[in-house]
């Protein structure tokens, strides 16, 4: 599978005010970049995992940091179909 990169240039005063080195920065902009593209349908856990550079697994657990779900329904829709059950 050929793969493509996307350059975009960034000014040292984010990384300074965000207090992050290069690679945590771009890392972290790889998984929201990721993120998004599955809250938006647009990718699986799995594609989304790789733009991200982690496992599938590893990205599903990343996930709840934003508040999202792998199974793609929202926590308090699943607990109020628990509850309903």
């Amino acid at each position: 599978m050929a793969t493509n990169v996307l350059t975009i240039p960034y000014p040292e005063e984010l990384l300074l005010s965000l207090k992050e080195n290069p690679k945590q920065f771009e890392d972290e902009a790889r998984l929201l970049l990721a993120v998004k593209l599955y809250e938006l349908g647009k990718v699986s856990t799995g594609m989304a995992a790789q733009l991200a550079g982690m496992g599938r697994v590893a990205f599903i657990f990343a996930l709840g940091r934003f508040g999202l779900s792998p199974i793609g329904v929202e926590p308090d829709e699943l607990a109020e179909d628990k509850a309903n059950a």
